[in-house]
């Protein structure tokens, strides 16, 4: 019987968990890894990470889930984060945020149906000093106004 995409996945997967087995502490690395090599750490992965880290795949969902930096499904081309920390609250982000995903027609941790784009919130870009803050990609937009949500929606939908 020919193997089938999930059993290639599974076996990529395996041969990332072997080479970073021997790490202390190597769940980390390889998610890393694995988002690394697909974009996004797939869930039907997630079980052969468990079975060979002999850990629960509860453990894995919660560290995937936890930190902003990996995702279970695939990203859009462009990847918006907008701080949600308190510093940026205190300096109007909410309703910045608010009007940005309206010129989006997107909710957090969703994506365009074109593929275009993706929203995360994060708590905390460490540009308090900025706030309202976000990155596009990993550029930062720093006082969020309607002129930079202008810029953003244009940068991400070219």
């Amino acid at each position: 019987m020919p193997a089938t995409a999930d059993d290639i996945m599974i076996d990529k997967v395996r041969a990332i968990v072997d080479a970073h087995r021997d790490l202390e502490g190597p769940l980390l690395p390889i998610l890393h890894a694995v988002q690394a090599e697909y974009g996004f750490v797939p869930r039907e992965v997630q079980p052969a990470i468990a079975d060979a880290l002999n850990i629960s795949r509860a453990e894995i969902h919660g560290v995937v889930s936890f930190y902003h930096d990996f995702r279970d499904a695939p990203a859009g081309r462009h990847i918006v984060r907008v701080c949600r920390s308190e510093a940026c609250q205190s300096m109007g982000g909410e309703a910045v945020a608010e009007r940005l995903l309206a010129r989006l027609g997107l909710d957090w941790h969703q994506t365009s149906a074109d593929g275009a784009v993706t929203v995360e919130p994060v708590y905390c870009l460490g540009l308090c000093a900025c706030s309202p803050a976000a990155t596009v990609d990993g550029d930062v937009y720093g006082r969020l106004d309607d002129e930079t949500i202008a810029e953003i929606v244009e940068e991400v939908r070219l």
